[in-house]
């Protein structure tokens, strides 16, 4: 009988890529997790790692045995829904995943909803970039978290985790004047740190428009971003929830772009009564703020 622990190493090495990470992500040694993997190789009785040098490289075989992995977990995690179903009171852990522009629209409501409907449930935070949170929930890291996709940028969560619409926000331009994209050829920007979805958004928005953006400053943090543009420093985009009290000066142009918020949570465990309470709680701080819901 195949190990489900060592199943879900082969499954992590999948995505993450080399067994450092995978030791990393999960708290194991790597020479831990080299012997994991060589006794499940011992027991598939098949070659599902090839090795060249300090890197490994997944075999068919492996391949298709974590394409079964991902099945198995998935059942296993309807299994326990559906016998924490059978309990009358919610008494166990809840680990959200949020962008910081959530926090005080969407989270904290949903955060007050929870501790009132359900006292005895412990409530974890933690703050993420979207682009991180598939690997996080894959690893067990969240329970459920949110997710972002813009126009230009799409949503890619890859196998094991399950998605529903949340809410949709216009994109806007910030300067300290009114214009439009193509107005902005010759501006300084402001974006995201590489590899962060805005930082993507930025570049392919402004590609789309004709021309590659010159940025001279990156900043995660959107209220630093329109400081930034009050500052004369440059342009930005920056969406709804980030939007409502821009600096004296900045000036916010609608955009036909849109920023649509998902919320994520591992393949078969929707109807877990834990995520079900955070779905619920999440769905009704959107329509308490009067935000545009999406629906598909």
């Amino acid at each position: 009988m195949l190990d489900i622990r060592r199943l879900r190493l082969l499954r992590e090495l999948s995505h993450r890529g080399t067994i450092a990470a995978v030791a990393e992500a999960l708290a194991y040694t790597p020479s831990a997790v080299s012997q994991q993997l060589s006794v499940l190789e011992r027991d598939a009785g098949v070659t599902l790692l090839e090795r060249s040098g300090r890197r490994v490289r997944l075999t068919a075989a492996a391949v298709t045995l974590v394409e079964h992995t991902e099945r198995i977990l998935e059942v296993l995690r309807e299994a326990e829904a559906d016998l924490a179903s059978a309990a009358t009171t919610l008494r166990g852990t809840l680990r959200i995943g949020v962008f910081p522009t959530a926090v005080p629209t969407l989270l904290t409501p949903a955060v007050v909803r929870l501790s009132s409907d359900h006292p005895g449930l412990r409530l974890l935070v933690s703050e993420l970039d979207p682009a991180t949170v598939p690997a996080a929930l894959r690893g067990d890291a969240v329970d459920v978290a949110l997710v972002q996709e813009y126009d230009h940028v799409p949503l890619t969560v890859g196998p094991g985790v399950e998605t529903e619409p949340l809410l949709e926000e216009t994109v806007h331009l910030a300067a300290l004047d009114a214009g439009s994209l193509a107005d902005r050829r010759d501006a300084p920007w402001i974006a995201g740190t590489p590899g962060t979805l805005c930082h993507t958004l930025t570049v392919r928005a402004c590609e789309a428009a004709g021309y590659a953006p010159a940025i001279r400053h990156h900043a995660d943090d959107f209220g630093a971003v329109l400081a930034l543009v009050a500052a004369g420093q440059g342009v930005a985009l920056v969406p709804d929830l980030a939007a409502g009290n821009p600096p004296t000066g900045v000036v916010l142009t609608p955009l036909a772009i849109r920023r649509r918020t998902s919320l994520a949570y591992r393949r078969g465990s929707r109807s877990h009564p834990e995520v079900a309470a955070a779905r619920e709680a999440l769905h009704a701080a959107v329509a308490a703020a009067g935000l545009s819901r999406t629906t598909g």
